[in-house]
């Protein structure tokens, strides 16, 4: 089971009680510690500390500081005599109060922007494009959990392929496009396909097919004289399409080269393995949607903090992407997030989720 949302409302409560109980001076040598290991992925001693920090904090004093806050599990000595590490603990103690987020530049943000711009694209050629822009500007992974909802539609088009089926154009309300592949009687003529697709056109108005599904079945009844019964046959192979049935994947992972360019040992690479293995699996990812991403903004793992690490080399970074209902209430549809070694860059990796994110939600407005 994946870290539900309670817990982590309640790990952020005790990290920010730990906070406040931490002195200035031990907050500066806690934040020193971990950038210079999120920089280095080394351990840090006092002498070095002291010639970073003010020349008044002598060794020994530092020292003490950082024997108190291994006390207190935020941080770790990996050999004697060979300085401090962060714990995970340490880590996600600087994240939630002592990291400074930057900001991604104007040219990151323009390329981000230019992929996730609906009007003529599929769904999936948006999601795929802007994935790999995420994980070539981050050097990590990056992973997308689709939307499956259907989208109102506001036109839909029957093409002929061959002589026995169509190829459905179906144009969404935010512009976006999916194609589907349907039988239709043999031999139809175009002339029964374009009057399929002005019947359902001047019914749709901005509706799903699910909406008006019954209205036209009636309709197909009332106007039976009227209709082809060719044309009839397409409306209703028509019909039975549901949009947002994707013909891709739910999750979409790119960039996998980039963790595993990180990796020093055989074990390591079985569990980066291991990791994907149950991130492509349906129920990890609709657990991971209903527990993490009921809030908003950016959420972080690191290492154990999430079920789905047993190995504790990684970190996991994720925004969902929402769009209003009729109701103007925000509804996660997805997220789009990335997966780094545990001492990734926080502080430009965090904004830069969080932009895109908000890129594809504007998708859906």
């Amino acid at each position: 089971m994946i870290l539900c949302e309670k817990k982590l409302l309640n790990n952020i409560k005790n990290n920010t009680a730990l906070l406040s109980s931490l002195d200035s001076r031990s907050r500066k040598i806690l934040q020193h510690i971990v950038e210079s290991y999120i920089e280095t992925g080394n351990p840090i001693g006092s002498k070095t500390l002291s010639k970073k920090l003010s020349p008044s904090l002598a060794s020994a004093t530092i020292r003490n500081v950082m024997s108190n806050l291994e006390g207190l599990n935020l941080l770790k000595s990996p050999h004697i005599s060979a300085g401090r590490l962060p714990t995970e603990t340490g880590l996600k103690l600087f994240i939630d109060g002592l990291l400074q987020v930057g900001d991604i530049s104007s040219d990151e943000k323009s390329s981000i922007e230019a992929l996730s711009v609906g009007t003529g694209k599929s769904l999936k050629d948006i999601l795929s494009e802007t994935s790999n822009a995420l994980s070539g500007l981050s050097n990590c992974v990056s992973l997308v959990m689709a939307p499956t909802f259907e989208r109102a539609i506001k036109h839909i088009e029957f093409v002929p392929l061959d002589n026995a089926k169509a190829l459905v154009v179906i144009v969404d309300i935010f512009g976006l496009v999916e194609n589907r592949i349907i039988d239709i009687p043999k031999g139809t003529p175009i002339i029964n396909l374009i009057e399929a697709s002005n019947f359902l056109n001047s019914r749709l108005a901005g509706s799903t097919l699910e909406d008006v599904k019954n209205t036209i079945e009636e309709d197909l009844l009332n106007h039976r004289k009227e209709i082809d019964i060719v044309s009839e046959k397409v409306i209703k192979a028509g019909l039975a399409i549901k949009t947002g049935d994707m013909d891709y994947p739910s999750l979409i992972v790119t960039g996998k080269n980039n963790i595993y360019n990180d990796i020093s040992t055989q074990e390591d690479f079985k569990k980066i393995n291991e990791l994907f293995e149950k991130i492509e699996q349906e129920k990890t990812l609709t657990e991971l949607l209903k527990n993490s991403l009921s809030g908003t903004g950016v959420h972080v793992f690191i290492g154990a903090d999430n079920k789905l690490f047993d190995y504790s080399g990684c970190s996991m970074i994720l925004a969902p992407f929402k769009a209003k209902d009729n109701k103007s209430k925000a509804k996660t549809l997805g997220a789009i997030g990335v997966i780094g070694p545990i001492r990734v860059n926080y502080g430009r990796i965090i904004p830069m989720v969080d932009f895109t994110a908000k890129a594809i939600s504007k998708l859906f407005k």
